[in-house]
């Protein structure tokens, strides 16, 4: 321990330097504008690959945005962690309310801000650098593989293929993941699920022309009325959300269950305060903890229609449309649930407009075992770098991928992630805690460490 410790404060300024370099880049997949700047990015996360030591470094081309490979197998005999992680990021806006800008790294409070600091640029960093510290101490006890990928924040729709193509290069015991929270350094904590995503858009048509509101309001529908109408009607007053079916595959978890996941520290007034919110809102008789982890929910993510720039236009809007996502739970399928909102959507709405839903993408809610021999490595790991035994938690997010591991690899996913919950992830002023970015770094070769002396 006391190597590691030495090599990260010896570099510690370049480490830091590197992930400035990194974060520079406006690696936005979403947008097609930001097409170089992805691709040069994957082109600096094959060059930092190569100097950290490894081989067989590959920018492998998909349909989209390329995906990077790398691996250095010491000993076949030994066992393998296939790391993952992705190198795109969300877009930056509203851009103005950035107090930096989001793609130019500075340092406030001893807390990185930029977009990507946490998610996930940072995050995957960290096993970067750990690589290149076992590999200068040569303290790398296992073989390691590296897939850091370009389109996750848009869905991963060409990384199934890659997987399917790739099933022997791919061969792993465990894939190991930094995209997910930690509850704090004082309280170190393990997620141990993740939720679904179903991820579609919606659009309400009225007149075939945006027509005068003096002129034409009161005797024509307005589609930006009726959406959000519709919108409000998809949750009854308990907070329940009320389509049809939806929650037919719901897992429910015990009692029991329930008072452990309730253990972790929380404090209400902390968390209002830090969201700057008078009351919390959701789903009757469960918790906080329990809306964010264990239970499906229903949030626009943008909506939109007529006129929204500076000073006043009275229009009637002809159109009027909504992003909208589902988080899911175990047992529920993506598809299932695309296809019951489609339905439902469709039949709430007046005869006074048309519907058109269009799904985006979607994936599959996973939950990652506490037994093996994976989860106690990472376990022994945290315990010896924070020293505290981590508390298992359960994500909200989705990181989609997990299913399609444990389907096309066979291997389970351990998510041992750095971030915090505050680090304002697809928002603006994202930010990742230093202290974290280096914590990640000397926790990381303890797990290969000790999954490698846990798998004899």
């Amino acid at each position: 321990m006391q190597d590691i410790k030495k090599y990260i404060e010896e570099n510690k300024q370049r480490f830091l330097d590197e992930l400035f370099e990194l974060l520079r880049f406006p690696s936005v997949s979403a947008d097609p504008k930001y097409k170089d700047d992805v691709l040069k990015t994957a082109d600096y996360v094959a060059e930092k690959l190569k100097a950290a030591g490894a081989e067989k470094v590959e920018v492998c081309p998909t349909q989209g945005y390329p995906i990077v490979y790398g691996e250095k197998i010491i000993d076949a005999s030994k066992p393998t962690v296939l790391v993952y992680g992705h190198y795109d990021v969300q877009p930056a806006d509203p851009l103005e309310l950035w107090t930096s800008p989001p793609f130019e790294p500075v340092v406030k409070d001893e807390k990185i801000f930029a977009r990507g600091a946490c998610d996930d640029k940072g995050q995957f960093y960290m096993h970067v650098k750990a690589f290149e510290l076992m590999m200068s101490l040569n303290t790398l006890p296992c073989n390691i593989k590296f897939m850091i990928e370009g389109e996750e924040e848009v869905g991963s729709s060409n990384l199934d293929e890659f997987v399917k193509a790739n099933k022997q290069r791919l061969k792993s015991d465990v894939v190991l993941i930094s995209d997910t929270a930690m509850i704090s350094l004082e309280s170190p904590s393990i997620e141990t699920g993740l939720r679904g995503l179903s991820y579609l858009e919606v659009e309400i048509t009225g007149p075939n022309r945006d027509l005068h509101s003096g002129v034409y309001g009161g005797a024509v529908a307005n589609p930006a009325t009726i959406l959000c109408q519709m919108i409000a009607s998809l949750h009854d007053s308990n907070n329940h959300i009320t389509i049809p079916g939806f929650y037919d595959d719901v897992a429910s978890l015990s009692n029991e269950e329930r008072e452990q996941l309730n253990a972790a520290p929380y404090n209400e007034h902390d968390y209002k305060t830090d969201l700057g919110v008078e009351e919390l809102w959701g789903e009757l008789g469960y918790t906080a903890i329990e809306h964010t982890g264990i239970r499906p929910t229903l949030e626009v993510n943008g909506i939109w229609g007529g006129y929204i720039g500076e000073g006043a236009k009275t229009v009637l809007p002809s159109k009027a449309s909504a992003k909208i996502s589902m988080r899911l739970v175990p047992n529920q399928q993506s598809e299932k649930i695309t296809q019951l909102f489609k339905q439902h959507f469709e039949s709430i709405a007046p005869k006074s407009v048309k519907v058109k839903v269009t799904p985006h993408h979607g994936g599959e809610p996973v939950v990652t075992p506490t037994d093996s021999i994976a989860f106690k490595a990472a376990e022994k790991a945290i315990e010896e770098a924070f020293g505290k035994k981590p508390i298992p938690t359960r994500g909200g997010g989705s990181i989609p991928i997990v299913s399609l591991f444990e389907k096309e690899l066979g291997i389970k996913t351990v998510l041992m992630g750095f971030g915090l919950d505050s680090d304002n992830l697809h928002s603006p002023n994202e930010k990742f805690d230093i202290a974290n970015y280096f914590k990640g770094i000397e926790t990381i070769p303890l797990f290969h460490k000790y999954f490698t002396e846990l798998s004899k």
